[in-house]
């Protein structure tokens, strides 16, 4: 029996910056309708890890592979022809512009006649409003500038823009870092509006009770190294935060805290 090849497979992927290692041996993978979480602490690897599943940097030893099809990006411009797609913090949009505009920057739908040629507004308007509404996101005007929305809603408009044009893997770049609890909680629902799609999310956060809720697997980074990677059934919400606490680096300093409120006291 043949096992279908992983729609994106990161195997024993290394990347070093001069004698710094960022990635040792790091390994997962992700498929259509899947979360992956990537969970790790400031330092850990994740933005090296982006970098090389987005095309930004390419790995120095270990294989990328697209549909069981080894790869080496040259570029985001490589990897987004593969249908991967990156959200990154800043979301790579216009405060100022309107939510339409913002929607197809770079890629603007047009009319012609003859020679001349101009952007199609009011098309372009139908597709926000059908795109975001299938996402189950409601939007007063798409007129209205991106900079007046909240961070979850631009985030969201940014998902919802990776979808409709294309993306098979969507890489989202710590989404809730900077969010409320309301907030965050609005992006993880669009994440899983993504999975739902059949869209491959790869979800790169410090938080594993934002990761928990929405994660179908779960790889947790340290220095640069994998501490194992866990599906969903494998591992509780309390195991996943005691791992990303560092386990005995958390009981080593609870001890020291103990030792020096005992100090105080006496």
């Amino acid at each position: 029996m043949t096992v279908a090849a992983h729609l994106l497979e990161a195997d024993a992927i290394s990347k070093y910056y001069g004698n710094i290692v960022a990635l040792k041996e790091v390994s997962t993978h992700v498929d259509g309708g899947e979360v992956t979480c990537i969970l790790g602490d400031n330092g850990a690897g994740k933005s090296s890890f982006i970098k090389v599943l987005s095309g930004s940097h390419r790995h120095d030893a270990g294989r990328l592979l697209v549909e069981g099809e080894e790869v080496h990006f040259a570029s985001p411009r490589d990897a987004r022809a593969k249908g991967i797609a990156t959200v990154y913090q800043d979301l790579a949009m216009v405060p100022l512009m309107s939510i339409w505009r913002n929607f197809f920057l770079g890629a603007e739908p047009r009319k012609r006649l003859g020679p001349v040629q101009w952007f199609d507004a009011a098309a372009a308007k139908r597709v926000v409003r059908r795109e975001l509404t299938e996402m189950g996101i409601d939007i007063r005007d798409p007129d209205q500038p991106v900079g007046t929305l909240s961070g979850g809603e631009r985030q969201s408009v940014a998902i919802a823009r990776a979808v409709y044009f294309g993306a098979r893997v969507l890489i989202l770049d710590e989404p809730t870092s900077a969010l409320g609890v309301k907030q965050a909680g609005m992006v993880l629902k669009y994440i899983l509006q993504a999975r739902d799609r059949g869209v491959a999310v790869i979800f790169i956060t410090h938080n594993p009770h934002h990761a928990y809720p929405v994660g179908d697997r779960f790889v947790i980074l340290n220095r640069g190294q994998s501490l194992g990677t866990y599906d969903r059934s494998e591992i509780g919400r309390q195991e996943l935060v005691r791992l990303m606490a560092g386990g005995r680096e958390l009981a080593e300093l609870e001890h020291e805290l103990e030792a020096i409120k005992a100090d105080v006291g006496s």
